[in-house]
């Protein structure tokens, strides 16, 4: 199984997708895995980490995965849970912190889902919703815009469950409850 969750900023699509993925690991018993993408850059974010650590509680084991998805995802056994956060810090590091081309990592994300797919395993993937405004006006973010949406369209496509989270509610696209 695998699950795209998205929405906006401080929207709960992090606290859904948790509750998600302590209920698919319930019912499949295993590891609970946090597969992390953000980096502690500032005191900020340091503390946002932190928060997400307390509100998840006991009985997650963490991966840190800044570029290596792939990498990280090799770590889990097969038929075991991982919530992936976020998708979009994922990206924007990938784009600028030397991960490769736009086609690469696209290349990647398909790779892991196809090995998440093949290793039975249950992948809760959570993204932004950043292009619900205007086009930006500079070039450099409507490229990345393009790549994020370009990500989450080849994520939603593969996934069995894609769910917008706005305001704590969640809004089913794809999947049961659709």
């Amino acid at each position: 199984m695998i699950a795209f969750i998205g929405g906006g900023a401080r929207s709960g699509k992090s606290g859904y997708a948790e509750r998600l993925a302590r209920q698919w690991w319930g019912e499949r018993g295993g590891e609970l895995w946090y597969l992390a993408t953000a980096r502690a850059g500032d005191g900020e974010m340091a503390e946002r980490i932190a928060r997400h650590r307390r509100q998840r509680g006991e009985g997650w084991q963490t991966l840190e995965a800044p570029l290596a998805l792939d990498a990280a995802l090799d770590e889990v056994a097969p038929g075991e849970t991982v919530l992936l956060d976020c998708l979009t810090l994922w990206a924007s590091q990938w784009r600028y912190g030397g991960g490769g081309s736009d086609a690469e990592g696209r290349a990647l994300l398909a790779k892991v889902l196809g090995e998440a797919k093949r290793r039975r395993i249950a992948l809760v993937v959570v993204s932004n919703d950043i292009n619900e405004g205007l086009p930006a006006e500079d070039g450099e973010t409507r490229a990345f815009v393009a790549f994020l949406q370009g990500l989450h369209r080849d994520l939603a496509a593969e996934a069995d469950l894609v769910v917008q989270v706005v305001a704590g509610l969640p809004w089913v696209w794809k999947g049961e409850g659709a």
